[in-house]
């Protein structure tokens, strides 16, 4: 039998509003420990992402709080961010993160299909669970032009470095999802396929 510890994961709703300033605040320590200040959000506008069923949130079999991930529109929802992936201090490491984020990325395909889905970070760990997703590193260029969205970069220590130049890098690595060139690939991959089959048939 496992010793992984159970949990329920689900799209977040009014009855979760409870855990908005636990989040809150488990958020804002964890951004300190990383040295960044990025996305600092109150507990209103947590509590307004789960009662517009746009976050996903994990809980033990008891009841109390595990992780949380919530999701953000730029430009008019051509971009989705997956943004404030949080998990308990004593479960990192636990692949609770990564399941929280598969989560999340189910969610916003779901809600919006046709959106580019892109997160900047400096943590290889999101980094890996991103690549694992099919994000890819890309420029800054890449991402949306949403001043709403780079305003949010006005909290973090980075902040200077990144207008110094210009919005186009900083520490954080950008990665994106594009369900179009997804989509290229399950085509071209069939047909790549196919050729390979007639190919060892020709041999024979």
């Amino acid at each position: 039998m496992s010793d992984q510890p159970a949990f329920n994961i689900l799209v977040a709703s009014a009855q979760h509003h409870l855990y908005a300033a636990q989040i809150c605040a488990e958020m804002e320590a964890s951004a300190k420990a990383r040295g960044t200040g990025i996305a600092k959000r109150s507990p209103d506008y947590i509590t307004q992402k789960m009662l517009e069923g746009k976050a996903v949130i994990a809980l033990h079999q008891d009841g109390r709080w595990a992780g949380f991930c919530y999701i953000e529109t730029w430009s008019h929802g051509k971009y989705v961010a997956n943004s404030g992936l949080i998990v308990s201090p004593e479960l990192r490491k636990s692949g609770l993160a990564k399941s929280i984020k598969q989560c999340i990325f189910e969610l916003s395909r779901t809600k919006y299909p046709d959106a580019k889905i892109f997160g900047l970070t400096t943590a290889l760990a999101v980094m890996k669970i991103n690549s694992d997703l099919n994000y890819r590193p890309v420029t800054y260029s890449e991402l949306t032009d949403d001043e709403a969205f780079w305003a949010g970069c006005k909290s973090c220590v980075n902040y200077e470095i990144l207008m110094s130049k210009q919005r186009t890098n900083c520490l954080c690595t950008g990665m994106l999802y594009d369900p179009e060139r997804e989509n290229k690939k399950a085509i071209a991959q069939p047909a790549q396929a196919t050729i390979s089959i007639l190919q060892a048939e020709a041999q024979h």
